[in-house]
């Protein structure tokens, strides 16, 4: 189930990045039209749970976007998931970086 919240906007460099040797960061682009909704992910290699970040409105030097952050992830393989049981995609988290996922414009196959 996805929630959906209210957020004012967030300002450059207000979001830390816990970046190392084991762990990485994940930023996942969206349109506004999502925006305040969370975006759950989990480990595409191991059972357990989900997590989840709200999409916020980023304002940043050249503009401004939308973006759920996921500021401390341990690096390995990623499902980011559209709703409750579809995928949206994979992305691979790297230790000592950041990694870019961009919400895809319509629905998986397969989404219920």
């Amino acid at each position: 189930m996805h929630q959906h919240h209210t957020y004012g906007p967030s300002e450059s460099g207000s979001v830390v990045l816990d970046l190392g040797e084991d762990s990485g960061a994940l930023i996942i682009y969206t349109g506004p039209e999502l925006h305040g909704r969370e975006i759950e992910i989990s480990r595409a290699d191991q059972d357990g749970p989900r997590t989840h970040s709200a999409v916020r409105q980023r304002h940043v030097r050249d503009g401004v976007f939308h973006s759920a952050v996921y500021p401390q992830l341990e690096a390995g393989p990623y499902t980011v998931w559209w709703d409750g049981r579809t995928p949206a995609g994979a992305i691979f988290v790297t230790g000592g970086a950041i990694a870019e996922f961009v919400w895809p414009p319509s629905v998986p196959r397969g989404a219920g």
